[in-house]
């Protein structure tokens, strides 16, 4: 369990309660994985400063955990900068005086944070409307943002240049009248053409950064549903159309790897193991195929929602970027 006591200025309090583990582990390396940003080197400066209580004493980086502690720290954070419009260009798919449609390239952030304070889509978009974007998040780094995608997943995203058009289009998402399809390059091919996954998800126990399945009757997360067809497959691989009922994080890349098919390259989520496939010189032909397609084979292609002003349903596509496209050309020549 993770609570945030309180945020001053360039310190992150938190709290965190040690769950049941088989093996007894460093509070280093525990906070290493259960805190974001966190790095090695940073958690062990602040054990090193006694910023780092056990139980309410402190405690050397080799200190081994049991379930049940409670970890008190305090995370210094460095002095955020002023938000810059930067000239980074974008691929523009629609823009009218209420809002701006864009085609976001793998990469990419969507809005600055601690690690990431320059070259985020927010960034870029400041620059092309001139700061004429929505600030109804209260928030100086997210200017326009209304949804958002993971860092290395590609696709459409509408920004809000007012805040009428940010509190409509911010209503739908909430209410999950969008609709959103994404398409997933993945590993092996689905028994079933197409199907529904349905299951709860939420932080991992093991590792906070990222999520997990749980069952329904667990009561851990919440429900996350998404619906899967197989648009082609490849012998080893498949690529499938995704759409999404819910949206918690990183859902699809979640639900694809419960389903047994993680998507290829996603090294968080089990896509970005050598695989053996059956074939001479089937590893090597892997490896080749990570070195074109380094992150996540995943993409938004399809973004649909009631326009904010003119009160008419409005629907976008985006074709699959060329780092997938190069991927499967490569996989059909081969298999």
């Amino acid at each position: 369990m993770l609570e945030f006591e309180s945020h001053v200025e360039e310190r992150q309090k938190l709290t965190l309660i040690v769950p049941h583990i088989r093996e007894r582990e460093r509070v280093d390396k525990f906070l290493t994985r259960q805190v974001e940003n966190a790095t090695r080197t940073k958690v062990q400066e602040a054990i090193d400063e006694g910023r780092v209580l056990v139980n309410g004493k402190s405690v050397k980086a080799n200190y081994k955990l049991s379930p049940s502690d409670v970890i008190e720290v305090t995370l210094t954070r460095p002095p955020a900068p002023e938000m810059k419009p930067e000239a980074i260009p974008l691929d523009v798919v629609y823009e009218d005086e209420t809002l701006l449609v864009v085609n976001k390239p793998a990469g990419m952030v969507v809005h600055p944070a601690f690690g990431n304070w320059t070259g985020t889509l927010a960034n870029a978009v400041l620059h092309h409307t001139r700061n004429h974007l929505s600030n109804a998040h209260g928030d100086e780094f997210r200017p326009g943002i209304v949804h958002r995608l993971d860092k290395d997943t590609s696709g459409l995203m509408v920004i809000a240049k007012d805040n009428e058009a940010h509190f409509a289009l911010a209503k739908q998402f909430a209410q999950r009248t969008t609709e959103k399809k994404y398409l997933a390059l993945v590993w092996g091919v689905p028994k079933s053409a197409s199907g529904t996954i349905q299951t709860n998800i939420g932080r991992s126990k093991k590792n906070r950064k990222v999520m997990a399945v749980y069952p329904f009757e667990s009561g851990e997360g919440k429900t996350a549903i998404t619906d899967y067809v197989v648009k082609e497959h490849y012998r080893y691989f498949s690529l499938l159309e995704l759409t999404l009922h819910t949206g918690r994080t990183h859902q699809i890349r979640v639900h694809l790897q419960h389903l047994g098919h993680p998507i290829v390259s996603d090294e968080t989520y089990g896509g970005k193991r050598i695989r053996a496939l059956g074939f001479s010189q089937s590893e090597q032909f892997v490896e080749n195929l990570f070195e074109i397609l380094p992150r996540q084979a995943l993409h938004a292609a399809f973004l649909s929602f009631v326009h904010p002003k003119r009160k008419q349903k409005v629907s976008f596509e985006a074709p699959l970027p060329r780092d997938m496209q190069a991927a499967i050309e490569k996989i059909k020549r081969v298999l």
